[in-house]
């Protein structure tokens, strides 16, 4: 695309448009805000220490920005485990980007429910951990706050399946469902941590905003302490009002939003932090969500930096982090790799938009492994964190037709 055409459209461009325009290979991050769609990889960040990530990535930034011209761009995945014994740090130039307005409701009229996403199950779904060990997790966990070692920790699972997955229909079918989130696939295809197992697409729709810095504004919006919704409409009033006044739920989220409002006020002049939680609802969950807002201290703080910060938060790991963190690794049995990470973009201005990568997974030529997770704390019972997991994987599970495999799971986690 000649490059002064490709920044004109780049300023007309909606949601739909670049979703419509999104190829297998290509790279795509959708807020309420912005809309970004990327071709080709014109540079790598070299692999560097977690501590030196946000500089490097900075510095790397303001050498190739160019006098006159629209504000460099870094895309791409953070690990939930940034200690070098998981998935590596995947941030790269695009050779082409095109950007656009954020998602909205012309997103919904693309109607991709006509398109098939092509996910045919070729063998049993692999689970990690099954059921009855994930149950058993979620009890040592229990021992384990009892015995004073953490307040809260975060126990996930994986859903692994043999299938070959059309990943444009897919997107779309997240984002249409999602005009509230932050949908995203990033192709790994050139990432260190995805040669040995080919081209893979990391794709999700996360309800959950980590960092954002729009000029001097920073905004976080975290999520802890959720309940699956139901299909009956009273029923689903009372589960969102209990959430509401849920002791357990509300002390939960409240490690969150203090462990967040923390790691934010080093880098802002000030910063609004509501006295209390308001309900967000996904098609599937829902949750207690704070939006907090700070005034940034110095412009020279990127988006980034403040994000690496903030990452992980309780949500994703615990409180507090080390001993949390140390139980995940030892208890739950397989890789989070690049899920409870963090994915989104940064110019070079410092501005950019970063999602904790939720709701998502990594999709291969012939499989695709779906993550969920449940915060465990004081009062957190096994059967009830299992099935906040399953209702948490109906999101990708929904968007590829294989909803129904939960009522086989939920069947055979009941007997």
């Amino acid at each position: 695309m000649n490059d002064r055409l490709h920044h004109a459209f780049l300023k007309q461009a909606s949601a739909a448009d670049l979703l419509q325009h999104y190829q297998a290979g290509a790279t795509f991050f959708a807020s309420p805000r912005r809309s970004l769609l990327a071709h080709g990889v014109k540079a790598v960040l070299p692999p560097c220490e977690a501590g030196q990530l946000a500089a490097k990535a900075a510095a790397w930034l303001q050498e190739v920005q160019q006098e006159g011209r629209p504000p460099a761009v870094l895309m791409g995945a953070l690990p939930f485990r940034l200690d070098g014994s998981s998935a590596s740090p995947y941030l790269y130039m695009p050779q082409q980007l095109a950007s656009g307005a954020g998602i909205d409701s012309a997103v919904a009229a693309l109607s991709p429910a006509e398109k098939s996403c092509g996910a045919q199950l070729s063998t049993t779904p692999l689970m990690q951990p099954t059921p009855e060990a994930y149950r058993s997790n979620v009890r040592s966990a229990l021992a384990a706050i009892r015995d004073l070692r953490f307040e809260k920790t975060v126990l996930s699972r994986s859903l692994t399946l043999d299938a070959q997955i059309a990943v444009p229909a897919l997107l779309q079918r997240l984002a249409t469902r999602n005009l509230r989130g932050y949908t995203f696939a990033i192709d790994l295809a050139d990432a260190a941590a995805a040669r040995a197992g080919g081209h893979r697409t990391l794709i999700g729709a996360s309800p959950e905003l980590l960092l954002a810095r729009y000029g001097r504004e920073l905004v976080s919006h975290p999520l802890a302490g959720s309940i699956p919704r139901s299909a009956d409409a009273a029923e689903d009033r009372r589960r969102a009002d209990g959430l509401l006044q849920s002791v357990k739920d509300l002390h939960e989220h409240a490690l969150v939003v203090d462990a967040v409002a923390a790691a934010m006020r080093p880098y802002c002049k000030n910063l609004k932090v509501p006295a209390a939680p308001s309900l967000l609802a996904t098609p599937t969950m829902w949750h207690l969500g704070t939006e907090l807002r700070g005034e940034l201290a110095d412009l020279a703080t990127t988006s980034l930096e403040v994000a690496l910060a903030l990452h992980p938060t309780p949500a994703v790991c615990g409180h507090p982090a080390a001993p949390a963190a140390k139980f995940i690794a030892d208890a739950e049995g397989f890789d989070r790799r690049y899920f409870a990470g963090l994915v989104g973009w940064c110019d070079s201005h410092g501005d950019g938009e970063w999602a904790v990568t939720l709701r998502c997974a990594e999709v291969g030529a012939d499989s695709a492994t779906l993550y969920a997770g449940a915060g465990i704390v004081a009062g957190s019972e096994p059967q009830l964190e299992l099935l906040e997991t399953s209702a948490k994987l109906r999101t990708m599970l929904a968007a590829m037709n294989l909803e129904l495999m939960l009522e086989d799971e939920q069947a055979k986690a009941a007997s």
